[in-house]
């Protein structure tokens, strides 16, 4: 698995670094004491990116949630997805 963000050029470097914490799930006070910095200060640069606009962008190469199953399987590769009732 592999994260991106997106808009990450309009960001500063600390505002990246406080944005890539707090989306892997570190709390403020965690993210506060790896950077050196205090929770209000973490508090603002996350504050100021979301203003500034981000996206983050999970990609997952293969199936490792398995989720698709092999060929031929239920649910495989090959299977349609369920049109739902109606169709």
């Amino acid at each position: 698995m592999q994260i991106e963000i997106r808009g990450a050029e309009r960001l500063s470097y600390r505002e990246r670094q406080v944005v890539v914490l707090k989306e892997m799930g570190y709390s403020s006070q965690a993210i506060a004491d790896r950077l050196g910095l205090s929770p209000a200060t973490v508090a603002t640069l996350y504050n100021r990116a979301k203003v500034k606009g981000y996206q983050v962008v999970i990609v997952i190469s293969g199936d490792p949630l398995n989720i698709f199953g092999g060929p031929g399987e239920e649910g495989g590769e090959d299977a349609e997805p369920d049109k739902g009732a109606g169709e």
